[in-house]
């Protein structure tokens, strides 16, 4: 057989369907759009979910839940596979992520299970069950829980508060500009009124 003899199978070339050609095609008269209404109109492009100007489905339905942009992502592993790690040695999310026990993409490390460890492991975790740390305990390992990290409000709250020595001083030497020159504004004040007073009652005198 030859590229020449290849023939297409039956029925992979259908002709098109050509409207309003008559009635005996059965697609004739009002060409399979039935009749009239917008539907039948050349140029009808309704988007999704249009329902004639009523009010949709999608909008008479409530809205529920939300996207937390704090959410965290956390690896989670079971404490029988730290026995594949070596005896004694510390146990992080480094540490999975090269024994390929973790993906290392998430943002941060839970221990789960209740298993029994034949060895002695110090880890550093964000979070742990209760039956996880029992089992790291007995076996004569350590857990150290990792402090949360900071959201950016907090971070920059704190960057706000832990000022420098010298901005600190820069603030204090302005806040006593500012009320040296409030004292001498009520000051000056305060000597002009005296002689506005004396003034008036020199011109009473003279009417």
């Amino acid at each position: 057989m030859s590229l020449s003899q290849l023939k297409a199978p039956k029925g992979a070339h259908r002709a098109r369907k050509r409207v309003g050609r008559g009635q005996a095609s059965g697609l004739g008269k009002t060409a399979g759009r039935g009749a009239k209404g917008q539907k039948a109109r050349s140029g009808n492009m309704r988007f999704e979910g249009f329902e004639g100007g009523q009010m949709p489905l999608q909008r008479r339905l409530p809205k529920f839940g939300f996207t937390n942009v704090f959410r965290r992502e956390f690896e989670e592993v079971q404490v029988s596979k730290l026995d594949s790690l070596p005896a004694g040695s510390v146990v992080d999310l480094a540490a999975l992520e090269g024994a390929g026990l973790a993906k290392g993409k998430s943002d941060g490390l839970v221990v789960l299970g209740t298993a029994e460890l034949k060895s002695a492991y110090t880890v550093k975790v964000d979070r742990v069950t209760a039956g996880a740390r029992a089992a790291i305990e007995k076996a004569g390992g350590k857990v150290d829980l990792l402090p949360k990290p900071q959201t950016m409000y907090e971070k920059a709250r704190a960057a706000k508060r832990a000022a420098t020595p010298e901005q600190s001083a820069a603030k204090a030497a302005k806040k006593a500009a500012q009320a040296a020159e409030k004292a001498a504004k009520a000051a000056a004040k305060a000597e002009k009124l005296p002689k506005a007073e004396k003034k008036d009652k020199a011109e009473k005198k003279d009417k």
